[in-house]
């Protein structure tokens, strides 16, 4: 686990150890330490027991209020026993008073922000990424559905909305600053131009949301993909909207190939995919001066416009 210098909200205490073990010996018995406390979190705080288990506790800020252990809990026990599929097995959930919490097993190895791959590792685990969401995206989607418990967006209009509320906070800091825009086109019609483009009929599911690199375990000395963890932000959208995360166009270009490896997507999900990375580069324009990220942005735009 990572170590984190912030602070801690008083309303937000660490549990002490004889309420982490107490809870927690009712779904894994031999529990019996704590060893560690993971603060990286923003929406939960994870105890690292001795058993190998997390015993990780809904934070009660809740800076994202769609976050939900409880959402959490229901995808991981849809995605049991799934070939390909590696997430945190849930060994149990509950609430006590103001503790919500799961007990679940433990991904191996460190986030992939932390670790330090080369190219062709960093290449490898992508694809092995886009690999394991597409095993995710391709369970049966009724359960999600029926829970009521992810957000969905269950029309195009609602498609569309997501787009302009990405658009929506872009757009003003680039007419403030036009200098940020490099295009002959501008943004206004670019964030059109990719909306109006979006089809009829875009049919969603149930998706992590944020499997990038805080998300996306890896073994720190091979660089092998170990897994996927924390759903709690789940959300039913189109699976486009999954691939978005990792911040080099490349990173995403070798995460759609190893979603489209094992089968391959439509014409259809390859526009949805083109409008979203063009929304991800136009805010990251619009989030101001970073010379490797702005020279990346433009050619991906370049890239994604054909040229334009």
């Amino acid at each position: 686990m990572q170590p984190t210098d912030r602070p801690i909200d008083p309303a937000d205490p660490v549990l002490d150890s004889e309420t982490v073990l107490r809870l927690a010996r009712r779904h894994v018995p031999a529990a019996s330490a704590v060893l560690s406390v993971d603060e990286t979190g923003g929406e939960a705080r994870s105890y690292l027991l001795d058993d190998g288990t997390i015993f990780k506790t809904q934070r009660p800020h809740r800076v994202r209020a769609s976050t939900s252990i409880e959402k959490a809990v229901f995808f991981q026990r849809q995605l049991e026993g799934v070939d390909g599929i590696n997430v945190p097995r849930v060994l149990g959930y509950g609430r006590e008073g103001t503790i919500e919490y799961v007990c679940e097993t433990r991904v191996l190895g460190i986030a992939a922000r932390y670790a330090h791959l080369n190219e062709e590792s960093n290449r490898a685990m992508l694809g092995d990424l886009g690999r394991l969401l597409r095993r995710i995206h391709s369970v049966d989607q009724k359960p999600f559905v029926e829970s009521h418990l992810l957000p969905q967006d269950r029309d195009r209009q609602a498609l569309v909305q997501r787009f302009q509320s990405g658009f929506e906070r872009a757009l003003p800091a680039l007419a403030r600053d036009p200098g940020l825009w490099p295009l002959s086109a501008a943004p206004e019609t670019v964030a059109a131009a990719a909306i109006d483009a979006l089809p009829a009929d875009a049919p969603g599911r149930a998706l992590h949301s944020n499997p990038g690199p805080p998300h996306a375990f890896v073994d720190p000395a091979s660089g092998v993909l170990t897994g996927l963890i924390d759903f709690g932000d789940a959300f039913i959208s189109h699976p486009a909207f999954e691939l978005r995360t990792w911040p080099r166009f490349q990173d995403r270009l070798d995460l759609l190939a190893g979603y489209r490896s094992e089968s391959e997507v439509d014409d259809t999900f390859l526009g949805v995919w083109r409008a979203v990375m063009i929304m991800v580069e136009v805010m990251t324009l619009a989030a101001g001066p970073r010379p490797e990220r702005r020279a990346e942005a433009e050619h991906a735009l370049s890239e994604l416009l054909g040229g334009g």
